[in-house]
């Protein structure tokens, strides 16, 4: 597929849960164009999708989760066929093979992770000192690093 003057529009999640009292997020291992990287789930938005379907979708999709909760869906509302939300961190590639546009959710899921999804493999469960190391120390998505490198600082701050 020919993408060289196309924009995509993402939608992606930063999916947490307590377990034993500390904070645990979803990442996953996905090979792109012969590179791997580790990255949050998410993926593209179709054709006129809401953001929150979109999400849905490809969370189930990718991981095998549903979304049960989604922080800020409290300041959804629609006007006519236009919708309007509070997205945890937005994000905008500057240049590579793609240009994207993208909004990280932060959000609760249920059910078990998939062993590997749709193009994606390892999906698993990381405590924060992991996460941390995985940004540090391997290959992880730029347009994750950012909204994990926030997520990390706020939860370190509020003592999670």
């Amino acid at each position: 597929m020919d993408v060289k003057g196309k924009i995509f529009v993402n939608t992606r999640a930063i999916i947490e849960r307590n377990r034993d009292g500390a904070a645990e997020i979803i990442v996953q291992w996905r090979d792109k164009r012969g590179e791997g990287c580790w990255e949050l789930p998410g993926g593209c938005i179709e054709p006129y999708e809401p953001l929150y379907a979109a999400l849905k979708r490809e969370i189930l999709e990718e991981t095998g989760l549903e979304i049960t909760g989604i922080v800020g869906s409290n300041c959804y509302f629609q006007e006519g066929d236009v919708e309007f939300l509070q997205p945890y961190s937005v994000y905008q590639t500057l240049e590579g093979y793609v240009d994207s546009i993208g909004f990280h959710f932060v959000c609760q899921a249920h059910g078990e992770p998939l062993k590997s999804g749709d193009d994606t493999k390892h999906v698993k469960w990381v405590n924060l000192d992991e996460l941390q190391q995985l940004i540090n120390n391997e290959n992880f998505s730029n347009i994750d690093k950012g909204a994990a490198m926030l997520y990390l600082k706020q939860k370190t701050e509020a003592g999670a």
